[in-house]
């Protein structure tokens, strides 16, 4: 072995990694990292601590069923009221928080903005929130854009979050599985019957790649659960390839506190 080859190499990484760091660092005094909610400047990626205290992230008790949050325990098992009159295609929905000002921001800007930066402390949030419906999944299924969207858009902030979930969780995503198979309209502004005509028939998973999700536990994962037409339109298209069970994991979900179980 050639000790002085072998020194030399460590010197070299030593010196590029000290190099490295220090252009980080003037990069951060050049430019330092803002909130990505108020601009204030902060530590890391993400929110500032104000922000953060502004997030409504979302604990038990909540809808078994559709993880709206209750506003007292009714006790074990008791599903919502829209649960019980509106029963989804998909098994069990979950949330990291509601879908307030600032997770609004927080969205926006990885879904408009570039700033896919911000996936991985969402995915890690998300990874939280799910805990109990990643510990026995088999797949995770990235709501699809169509790719004309996905072509202008540059990427799919779904499947960002879901490459953040994989790696927090250990649960491969199933590329490819389903695929979006007409543009559709936005669903803002949509009611919620627009909203479910908008995205009927809209998903399917293709014969070639059924074999991904087949009697398999999956996981839809997505950025915001609104009324949940397109994750019930989602989840419809996986059970008709025969995936054993579909719940579904967002980052945010909206709350309609007229609608609250109380």
């Amino acid at each position: 072995m050639d000790v002085r080859a072998t020194s030399s190499r460590c010197f070299g990484q030593a010196l590029r990694s000290a190099w490295a760091h220090a252009a980080r660092l003037a990069l951060d005094i050049a430019l330092p990292t803002l909130c990505v909610a108020c601009r204030e400047p902060v530590a890391g990626v993400g929110v500032c601590a104000g922000c953060w205290t502004k997030l409504s992230f979302i604990a038990p008790p909540f809808c078994p069923r559709l993880g709206i949050p209750f506003i007292y325990d009714p006790g074990p098992g008791l599903l919502s009221m829209e649960a019980i009159a509106n029963p989804p295609a998909y098994a069990r929905a979950r949330a990291a928080v509601r879908y307030d000002d600032v997770a609004r921001t927080l969205v926006h800007a990885l879904k408009y903005q570039d700033r896919t930066d911000l996936a991985p402390v969402m995915g890690r949030w998300m990874a939280r929130a799910g805990v109990e419906l990643l510990a026995d999944a088999e797949a995770l299924v990235p709501v699809p854009l169509h790719w004309r969207r996905g072509w202008s858009r540059r990427y799919n902030q779904s499947g960002a979050l879901a490459r953040a979930i994989e790696r927090q969780s250990g649960v491969p995503i199933a590329r490819d599985a389903l695929r979006r198979m007409r543009p559709t309209q936005q669903q803002i502004g949509l009611s919620r019957s627009e909203r479910t005509s908008n995205v009927q028939g809209a998903f399917k998973v293709l014969r070639e790649h059924a074999h991904q999700v087949q009697g398999r536990r999956v996981v839809l994962i997505d950025d915001v659960l609104t009324s949940g037409a397109t994750s019930d339109a989602c989840a419809r298209a996986l059970l008709r390839a025969r995936a054993a069970r579909v719940d579904v994991l967002v980052f945010a979900r909206v709350v309609d506190a007229h609608k609250a179980p109380i």
